[in-house]
């Protein structure tokens, strides 16, 4: 990912196996990390078994916070594109057990696209 991309909120597709190195401690014995996108500092990462939410924290990024949905704890998610005075989309995924749903903003229809198909095809 570009530093450009990044300062300006687009998502872009990591290495799997980089992701997967820099979870191990996270991940379960046989998951293994399918897809992940970066968006700023912050991942999305799509699993054999789960969604994990990586928020970077900090001025180094040193602190992290992993948010974990297991797939059949999606309930549904929608997709807002961008228009020609809105340039920012955005990705809502509703969790079972929680009133408001989790919330990304993309600043390239391409990038939010890429995550939303990728949702779809573990989610459903």
């Amino acid at each position: 990912m570009g530093l450009l991309d990044g300062l300006l909120g687009n998502a872009s597709e990591n290495d799997a196996q980089e992701i997967q190195q820099d979870l191990t401690q996270v991940l379960a014995a046989g998951e293994r990390v399918e897809k992940s996108y970066a968006v700023l500092r912050d991942l999305i990462v799509f699993t054999t078994k789960r969604l994990i939410l990586v928020d970077k924290q900090g001025v180094t990024g040193k602190k992290r916070e992993y948010l974990s949905i297991p797939y059949r704890s999606v309930e549904r998610f929608s997709m807002e594109t961008t228009g020609h005075f809105d340039l920012e989309s955005e990705l809502k995924i509703w969790v079972r057990g929680q009133a408001e749903p989790i919330s990304k903003t993309f600043r390239n229809d391409k990038s939010i696209h890429d995550v939303a198909r990728a949702l779809a095809e573990y989610a459903l």
